[in-house]
């Protein structure tokens, strides 16, 4: 029999049970292969166990579900041993959104002057290490040019829950800040789904596009494995309606090979803000 791979994925919410066990479903009864899949509180012990060394008292995943912060984590700890082997359709040309009260003081990211930005959890790429990486490039800087209001809810899932983007929500329009930055997706599902009075909030401001998650493998994974288990995530097709279930749900239509050229921004900002600190790893 062929040796497991073991897949590790963060249970940011229940819906991901459904999708790992839809997936694990997939490679044993259509791709034949034996993967098995370990749940995480959070992506900083996720990557401490793709990085685990044989003898230490710790799970041991071959390959992990990151998101993009995750992933170049695992990349700087790791020395740059770890590999990128795939990601969804969906994770490429990502923005994050910057959005105030229609008919506001806040027109444009320079009128953020001596006012409030609220931001997502602290860990969220999209919801706060990059619109202050971003708005530092435009010459505004968080603390000196503009205050932030935070919220870091579910640290640890690194913003993959989109609680702490309601909650920025919440707070542009209830006036505790100004604007407040959020992930396009959510911006959509905003607009898409009503979830504020028609007209309510407006567009600011959209940052430079840049990549999302990322299948990452351990260092030293077996080639074959990697290459087959790559083949088999090649091999679902969104005009299956069984497979169609499980993509829609991880919200993509089709998997990809890696695009490590949307992560500089992000590589930039996670340094700066200290998230390759050794330390990080042990918070959440």
């Amino acid at each position: 029999m062929s040796k497991t791979i073991w897949v590790g994925a963060v249970a940011y919410d229940p819906k991901v049970v459904t999708i790992w066990e839809g997936m694990r479903r997939y490679f044993h009864e259509e791709a034949h292969l034996p993967v098995e899949v370990v749940l995480f509180q959070s992506y900083e012990m996720q990557v401490l166990a793709l990085l685990a060394k044989p003898g230490e008292v710790a799970p041991h995943i071959d390959i992990a579900w990151n998101t993009n912060l995750a992933y170049l984590q695992a990349d700087e700890w790791s020395g740059h041993a770890c590999r990128a082997i795939a990601m969804r359709d969906s994770d490429l040309g990502w923005m994050t959104k910057i959005v105030a009260v229609a008919g506001g003081p806040v027109s444009t990211v320079a009128d953020l002057k001596n006012r409030t930005l609220a931001l997502g959890s602290r860990d969220s790429g999209h919801a706060a290490i990059l619109p202050v990486h971003f708005l530092e490039q435009e010459g505004l800087r968080e603390g000196r040019d503009y205050k932030t209001l935070r919220f870091d809810s579910d640290l640890g899932k690194h913003g993959d829950t989109g609680t702490s983007e309601v909650d920025v929500v919440r707070a542009v329009l209830d006036g505790r800040a100004e604007a407040g930055a959020i992930g396009a997706p959510f911006w959509s599902t905003v607009q898409t789904e009503r979830l504020v009075p028609e007209g309510g909030l407006k567009e600011i401001w959209t940052s430079p596009t840049y990549n999302h998650c990322m299948f990452t493998a351990r260092p030293g994974l077996n080639a074959e494995q990697e290459r087959r288990f790559v083949e088999a995530l090649s091999a679902m097709s969104y005009d299956n309606p069984v497979h169609r279930v499980i993509l829609d749900t991880e919200g993509l239509k089709r998997w990809l090979p890696p695009h490590p050229d949307g992560y500089a921004a992000l590589r930039e900002a996670a340094a700066e803000q200290g998230f390759f600190e050794p330390q990080v790893a042990h918070s959440a």
